[in-house]
């Protein structure tokens, strides 16, 4: 879920190539219906968001949807102090923008495995 949807076509056909099948939507609220109606291996979510922000989506999913692997993607650099906080809430993993294409899939593929 990313706000920008470039983006979006650029994650889903980095991930898609890799063999991942990808469902995307640019607005946290169509995300929540999607999540809630359906399993996913890994949610990636955007930081900013036009209905409500990546945070407020992350926090609804841990709460609604607790079994779900989330990995945030943002341009936003967050100090390593808070990517830990997030990571003892249940976050997989924090990736900035712009990535390395083959460091995203293998982080993507790092968030999947991870229990």
């Amino acid at each position: 879920m990313d706000d920008d949807s470039d983006t979006c076509i650029v994650v889903k056909t980095i991930l898609e190539k890799a063999g991942y099948e990808v469902v995307s939507k640019s607005r946290a609220k169509d995300a929540l219906s999607v999540i809630k109606d359906n399993k996913f291996d890994l949610l990636l979510i955007d930081i900013m968001m036009p209905d409500m922000s990546g945070w407020e989506l992350f926090n609804s999913v841990m709460k609604e949807f607790p079994h779900n692997k989330i990995v945030i993607l943002s341009i936003i650099k967050l100090p390593s102090e808070k990517i830990d906080e997030l990571l003892k809430l249940g976050l997989k993993d924090y990736i900035t923008k712009p990535f390395d294409k083959q460091d995203f899939v293998n982080r993507v593929e790092q968030a999947i495995r991870a229990k």
